[in-house]
């Protein structure tokens, strides 16, 4: 399964980003704790170098704690400040702080200069990452629109978060070619990349065989599988034997069976899985 996804609107994205980072004092790059690598975008390393930049981890109550700490370690340890992050449940003076720290340095000289400093920040990241709920929990309310689906922020907008702090809210942007085929469908795993382009049937497939290699025991309790060993088409048919996903005759309901095991990786069931470890790039 080929994945290679870019709408139109991306390429738009990207230039708009281009000439926008001169003007900012700030990236904060969001990625999910359970993909730090294949959701962080490689564009964005080039674009933002020199650029003072905050990489932070959303959705870490999704992820493998202790590989969530391994990835935080890995970061820092190349110089990234990076921290874990939940988008929806953080509060306002929290992510604040982390934005304060960041530009104290140039608050300060220009504040030497006599100058209160209005600090603009850039929020980045690939699609459905949560960059538009991080910024509505910087504001304290709902000014961003958001969605559990990719590409609701359809165009760049400024948003007055203080009287000296402005945060530009853009369009998820992935990279024009997808050629790292082992990032993208892991991507489409967590719904970065829209279904409706997609064989959701190889996606399950290969999420179930990705389940069955890092979180055995998660995939057979949730699913009831006996056999750890298995993968590929006898995976998903155990699945379907063990959570009753059948049609008239005792036939195997695919359909519904990469339904539920998408939905329910996506919305946390199987647990806290991180799909990834670092060093494995």
């Amino acid at each position: 399964m080929d994945i290679n996804w870019y709408p139109g609107h991306m390429a738009k994205t990207r230039r708009q980003l281009s000439e926008m980072i001169s003007r900012v004092d700030l990236m904060i790059e969001l990625c999910d704790a359970r993909l730090p690598y294949s959701s962080r975008n490689p564009d964005l390393d080039r674009m933002c170098r020199g650029k003072n930049r905050i990489l932070l981890l959303n959705k870490a109550d999704l992820a493998d704690p202790a590989l969530t700490s391994r990835w935080l370690s890995y970061f820092r340890s190349r110089g990234i400040e990076a921290a874990a992050i939940q988008a929806k449940q953080l509060k306002n003076k929290e992510a604040l702080a982390a934005i304060e720290r960041s530009t104290q340095k140039a608050v300060q000289q220009a504040a030497a200069r006599g100058i209160r400093k209005t600090v603009r920040a850039m929020v980045v990241g690939v699609p459905n990452v949560g960059k538009s709920t991080y910024i509505n929990q910087l504001h304290g309310g709902h000014i961003a629109q958001t969605g559990d689906r990719p590409g609701v922020t359809r165009s760049t907008q400024w948003i007055r978060v203080t009287p000296y702090l402005e945060i530009m809210d853009t369009p998820g942007l992935l990279w024009p070619r997808l050629d790292d085929q082992t990032a993208a469908r892991r991507l489409s795993y967590l719904g970065t990349i829209r279904d409706e382009v997609l064989n959701l049937d190889d996606l399950a497939l290969s999420l179930l065989n990705d389940l069955a290699d890092s979180v055995p025991d998660r995939l057979m309790e949730r699913f009831h599988v006996q056999d750890p060993d298995l993968r590929g088409p006898e995976l998903m048919d155990a699945v379907c034997r063990g959570r009753g996903f059948l049609l008239r005759g005792n036939e195997y309901d695919y359909d519904r069976c990469c339904s539920v095991v998408l939905d329910e990786f996506r919305e946390g069931k199987l647990g806290r899985i991180t799909l990834e470890i670092p060093g494995e790039d």
